[in-house]
């Protein structure tokens, strides 16, 4: 897939006399656009619903976007579910994943009638306990093993073995909390589950699909609950290099339902309601880190040092995550020169790029890093001092308006504000 920014340097520039690099910006159009796309490709079912992933993009006028669009939310946090209910969520528009869970979260999510998704069995028990059984409640489900498919150039598709991964339960766990669950007031049960991360394979929803159908025939079998829903989770990746293949979403959507007629509706489950959450898919590719070459090195390396780090985009540094790399306005230059891309961490893994082929970078070029729409802003954190950057909406009309200010010294010192010697950061 060609990788194309959805700026141009001279858009670029008329940000950046507002809003000065590094900056995250995101394109309106785009992620309204894809949004339309997912709920058209699983328009065949009547209860569908797209929950989107709060933990990618905490962005509350991004979250009003999605909501115009018609999906919900997926809160897994007090905080995200704080932030849901500003942006106008609640009820059935949430969906409540956690694990591990802190009180004051389980109370919030029962309190906004949010959809609630049991991670393990002993949470049954803590739910009551807590808050209060609600008519509707989901369990996680974890199969176990290993699922394997889709492929991965970095080697790291987090969920690919369910065995290891800390969440869900065991098939027999799942009928014995709906059992007790119903015992204590649910009506309406639901089942979710996320086997891998980021798949590059249309095949994926639909094999997922299959698990999560046969396993709801078996479990309302041996229950007599009422399997009302089925959660697909996220999962669903983008391409992040260029010559990787962009998924379908109208063939996967086709795909679960081939899946849906063949399992359910045989089965007389046919008003089973199929949710998803996919964060990465819906606003991925509508990212982009923009940011300064503000210094460049040559020792045994080239380097080019940006405005940017770490803090503002982990995932190459984390994962080792491949990245693509514009140089704005020199899109059409030979990539003849190769540099390792770094940020200023006192860490020598703050690198967007190694060993990346790419044009003549002077210093003042602007660089444009790609498909930071999920798990980019929001991953972002305050090492070495570093203040997280501003995000900037790119509206549908071609203008920009800001959504998130640059962090200051005075919000990075905000939590010191009661010590006696740090008041002169909190004077005007």
């Amino acid at each position: 897939m060609e990788k194309k920014p959805f700026l141009t340097e001279e858009m670029a520039q008329a940000i950046i006399e507002d809003v000065p690099t590094p900056f995250h910006v995101y394109d309106e159009k785009g992620i309204r656009e894809n949004a339309r796309r997912i709920n058209k490709a699983f328009s065949w079912n009547k209860g569908f619903k797209e929950y989107f992933a709060v933990k990618a993009l905490p962005n509350p006028v991004i979250l009003q976007i999605l909501k115009e669009e018609g999906c919900g939310v997926d809160c897994s946090s007090l905080t995200e579910l704080m932030l849901s209910e500003a942006c106008g969520f609640t009820g059935s528009d949430i969906m409540f994943s956690s694990n591990q869970t802190p009180v004051e979260d389980m109370k919030k999510a029962y309190e906004l009638g949010a959809y609630i998704n049991l991670d393990d069995a002993t949470m049954v028990e803590f739910l009551e306990r807590v808050a209060g059984v609600p008519e509707n409640i989901f369990c996680r489900y974890n199969p176990g093993g290993t699922f394997s498919l889709g492929e991965s150039e970095e080697g790291f598709q987090v969920m690919d073995k369910p065995g290891d991964a800390k969440y869900g339960m065991t098939e027999e766990q799942m009928i014995e909390s709906y059992k007790k669950l119903a015992a204590k007031g649910a009506k309406n049960f639901g089942i979710h589950a996320f086997l891998a991360s980021n798949t590059i394979s249309d095949e994926y929803y639909p094999e997922l699909a299959g698990i999560l159908f046969q396993m709801a025939v078996r479990v309302q079998k041996a229950t007599g609950v009422h399997i009302g829903y089925i959660n697909l989770s996220g999962g669903v990746g983008i391409p992040y290099r260029p010559e990787q293949t962009e998924n379908d979403i109208m063939a996967i959507g086709e795909g679960v339902r081939k899946k849906f007629e063949e399992i359910l509706v045989p089965a007389g489950m046919g008003d089973v309601a199929i949710f998803t959450e996919m964060g990465r898919f819906t606003t991925g590719p509508y990212g982009a880190l923009v940011a300064t070459a503000i210094h460049e090195k040559h020792i045994y390396k080239e380097y080019i040092g940006l405005d940017a780090c770490a803090a503002n985009l982990m995932r190459p540094a984390m994962y080792g995550a491949y990245h693509h790399i514009t140089v704005l306005g020199k899109e059409n230059a030979p990539c003849d020169h190769m540099y390792d891309v770094v940020g200023g961490l006192c860490e020598n893994n703050d690198k967007f790029a190694i060993d990346r082929m790419l044009p003549k970078i002077d210093i003042g070029d602007i660089v444009y890093i790609h498909d930071t729409g999920a798990h980019g802003s929001a991953m972002g954190y305050n090492y070495n001092g570093k203040l997280r950057s501003a995000e900037v909406l790119l509206c549908e009309d071609g203008s920009h308006r800001l959504i998130r200010r640059a962090e200051t010294p005075r919000d990075y010192f905000a939590t010191l504000d009661f010590l006696p010697f740090m008041k002169p950061f909190f004077e005007d």
